[in-house]
């Protein structure tokens, strides 16, 4: 997932084809759309599924994001499809394409294992749903821990204020960033969307989180732990940018 978001940032076909088959093999292909045109616009704003609210648990935010990230999706798709003129039924619908290829790539596989052992191999479309629910909600999982109660202000014109570095969670620790590939360095790839991960920077007036995402991602699976811990953190940094 993590290969799959930092290739789907890419203005390259080849390797935004590779991003898509890489969350195809976890039925989260829609997430191509929605993150690049979706929550890189609207993040650390209500409308953002992808942005977690203030004293939000990640099990009440995981269903929201799911659900409201996957219909943004569709909604996204058919505003590109009206603007080329094209119908929301074109072969050009980047989301029905989404839907039918999981089903396609587990389908062969069920098939192919099922001729090779006589008889249906029925763990097959039960290991590709449970592996594909655990690794989208890995990834929720990191998206929670990453924009936890950040808010952009809304100016007079009705617009936010532009993205900066201080409106993501930053964690810039050696190792979890070299075997993430940057991503915890996420305010500035929020700021600057299309640096690659190896050019990533720290930023110190960033809210930084306390430790990397492997024990944060732990912490957020226990609500009071998180609540805990985080808030007063939040509470302090967000006092420090008014002051």
């Amino acid at each position: 997932m993590t290969v799959a978001h930092e290739l789907g940032h890419r203005s390259e076909k080849i390797e935004q084809f590779y991003s898509k088959v890489l969350l195809m093999t976890v039925c989260y292909m829609h997430f191509f759309i929605e993150h690049n045109r979706g929550h890189h616009v609207r993040v650390a704003t209500p409308e953002d599924p992808a942005t977690s609210r203030f004293g939000e648990s990640f099990y009440s935010f995981w269903w929201r994001s799911v659900k409201d990230g996957y219909f943004s999706a569709w909604e996204l798709e058919k505003e590109r499809l009206a603007k080329k003129g094209l119908s929301f039924w074109s072969f050009k619908n980047q989301m029905i394409w989404f839907q039918l290829l999981p089903f396609v790539f587990c389908g062969l596989g069920f098939l192919g294992f099922s001729l090779l052992n006589n008889r249906l191999v029925w763990e097959i479309p039960i290991f590709f749903i449970v592996q594909s629910v655990l690794g989208f909600s890995l990834l929720e999982l990191v998206n929670y821990l990453e924009h936890y109660g950040m808010e952009r202000k809304k100016l007079p014109s009705g617009h936010y204020e532009r993205v900066t570095p201080i409106h993501s969670w930053n964690a810039s620790h050696i190792v979890s960033n070299f075997l993430l590939f940057q991503l915890q360095r996420h305010s500035d790839h929020h700021a600057f969307a299309g640096k690659r991960y190896q050019v990533l920077n720290h930023y110190d007036e960033s809210p930084q989180l306390p430790a990397g995402y492997s024990a944060m991602i732990l912490v957020a699976l226990i609500p009071p732990l998180w609540f805990a811990w985080m808030n007063p953190r939040l509470e302090k940094w967000k006092r420090m940018q008014e002051a």
